[in-house]
């Protein structure tokens, strides 16, 4: 997902507009709150209410894939079978409207996590889509990326290597940023022209 240039609304847009616009953003901010607060709390009915009815989870290396609110939500009971406690906490939020009730995400999201009896961190981003339904922002899609999810112990080690992803039993390669063209482009030990 690519994240746009912002621009400033046109000189045309009313005063009301803007403010509707500055409303749905701090309402769509609060949809990702709630959500932190939901999946730390194993507040299964309370994160239901923040998807779309056909809503879809998953991550980019394919180990999460739902579709349907109810999908999503076994999903996620299924995932804390390995899971203890957790504290997610966002950080840089963009995001940008498509039309009056659609608009697209992208969220930031450390977590403390404790996985198959160890301690482990994450980083992450959401690639979101968003769908204002009966008044009310929720998610119709999630998408899940991670630059790593390793042990306490094996954090200052492992951000120099590619495998970064270790939430499973074996390590994968991290989603992002070695992967996106950008970072390819500028990467260490590359030449420039």
């Amino acid at each position: 997902m690519t994240i746009p240039r912002r621009v400033p609304p046109p000189p045309a847009s009313s005063l009301e507009s803007r403010l509707a616009a500055v409303e749905d953003q701090l309402a769509i901010r609060d949809l990702t709150a709630r959500y932190n607060f939901a999946i730390d709390n194993r507040d299964m009915a309370a994160a239901a209410e923040l998807f779309t009815d056909q809503a879809s989870f998953g991550s980019q290396d394919g180990a999460m894939r739902a579709t349907g609110r109810e999908a999503v939500i076994r999903q996620f009971e299924s995932r804390y079978s390995v899971m203890g406690p957790s504290n997610h906490f966002a950080h840089d939020h963009v995001i940008w409207f498509d039309s009056a009730t659609q608009a697209q995400g992208r969220l930031s999201v450390h977590a403390e996590v404790w996985r198959n009896e160890q301690p482990m961190v994450t980083a992450m981003r959401y690639s979101d889509r968003y769908e204002k339904v009966d008044g009310l922002w929720r998610f119709s899609e999630r998408l899940l990326s991670f630059f790593y999810y390793l042990n306490v112990a094996d954090y200052a080690a492992a951000m120099g290597h590619l495998d970064r992803n270790r939430a499973s039993g074996t390590p994968v390669a991290a989603d992002y940023p070695e992967r996106l063209p950008t970072y390819v482009e500028l990467r260490p030990g590359k030449s420039k022209p």
